[in-house]
């Protein structure tokens, strides 16, 4: 098996945290132990022995998990090492070469390139911005054919924020149902509503349905690194001997800590200061990006700490992000990262006054621009 790049990852890594604003994170601001932990708890942590963890996930923390969803049982999850080891096993055990997999762009682009690498042939189902980000459904229909083993998506999305109607949901699952074929649904920014109420969930609705999630983006603990898998026992049971191969077990300190911030009030607790972070902060990005004499024109984000917005300069969106990091030390993600080429995705889950001040820099930089183009 030959990859290609991942491209956002590489850039991000790369830069992540040399440049000094980096405003290219999809979640909130993370959260330190003492935010969520009690002192009884930290106390406790200390004195756990650093030896291997249940492999799928402790009994304890798939309960945890479990309450999230409807009428499942514990061996109906598997623990990952982040949702991003979710994704890898998926692809993993699922795809054959020469299968037929749907896939929804824009999206966080891993398992557009797990699909090439693992020799599927992938299909592209766009979201379109005239339509706020939504799916046109007749188009999707025609993607969908009887050689289709997957449709993948992410709800709610990455980059755009957007979130599948009642309509869309119901149409997705249908046309899986006709042919059979797996839904795979990350659903990691469940719970980052910026408004309204939380984002249904794909399982339940139909028997093939395959659902990612962890604790990186809606809950601010991407250092954590759990991740999680619900589908079918059976579905479980043929894609944990895939999880032996690769990190075997989640950390013992992750599984943990994982079941504090799951624990019924704790999670309240946390989802509630990620909406107060996202209604605090996106009216400053929203501000900054009216004023900049037309420049941007963009769907405001239903869910997660980020906006897709699409820019009217001549310059492609890498050469962009590549001199705002040299001139300006600011990071943000090109849309060539997701196979759009003129857009630029701004995160705003940080504290505000480093949102502001990388704000700053991106205009200074946007001024000596437009007075060259001009």
């Amino acid at each position: 098996m030959k990859i290609e790049q991942f491209r956002m990852e590489r850039m991000q890594s790369t830069w992540e945290n040399v440049v000094e604003y980096n405003l290219s994170e999809s979640g909130v601001h993370p959260l330190t132990l003492e935010e969520f932990a009690s002192k009884e708890e930290l106390e406790e942590i200390v004195k756990i022995g650093l030896g291997y963890s249940q492999t799928n996930g402790t009994p304890e923390l798939r309960q945890q998990i479990a309450r999230l969803y409807p009428r499942i049982s514990i061996e109906q999850i598997l623990t990952t090492a982040g949702s991003s080891e979710a994704n890898f096993l998926l692809m993993w055990s699922l795809i054959e070469p020469g299968d037929e997999v749907v896939f929804m762009v824009p999206n966080y682009m891993q398992i557009w390139g797990l699909v090439r690498g693992f020799g599927a042939k992938l299909k592209p189902f766009w979201l379109r911005e005239s339509l706020g980000w939504a799916p046109d459904l007749d188009e999707l229909r025609k993607l969908v054919t009887r050689k289709t083993k997957l449709i993948i998506l992410t709800n709610p999305n990455n980059p755009t924020g957007a979130v599948l109607a009642p309509e869309a949901m119901e149409a997705i699952i249908s046309l899986a149902d006709k042919t059979k074929a797996w839904i795979i649904a990350d659903e990691v920014y469940q719970g980052a509503e910026r408004e309204g109420e939380t984002t249904p969930s794909f399982f339940g609705r139909y028997e093939r349905v395959v659902v990612v999630n962890g604790l990186s983006k809606a809950y601010g603990l991407p250092g954590v690194r759990i991740g999680w898998v619900v589908a079918s026992e059976e579905f479980i049971n043929k894609t944990w001997p895939y999880h032996d191969y690769t990190t075997i077990s989640p950390s013992i300190l992750s599984d943990r800590l994982a079941r504090i911030a799951l624990a019924r009030q704790n999670r309240r607790k946390i989802l509630a200061r990620t909406r107060r972070i996202l209604k605090n902060n996106f009216p400053i990005l929203k501000a900054w990006l009216e004023k900049q004499a037309g420049l941007f024109e963009f769907v405001p984000p239903r869910a997660g700490a980020i906006v897709f917005a699409r820019y009217n300069l001549k310059i492609d969106s890498v050469e962009l992000v590549n001199r705002l990091i040299r001139e300006k030390s600011v990071l943000i993600v090109p849309g060539e990262h997701f196979e759009m080429g003129r857009y630029l995705r701004f995160g705003y889950g940080g504290e505000s006054d480093h949102l502001k001040s990388g704000l700053a820099r991106i205009e200074d930089f946007l001024e000596g621009l437009t007075a060259c183009e001009g």
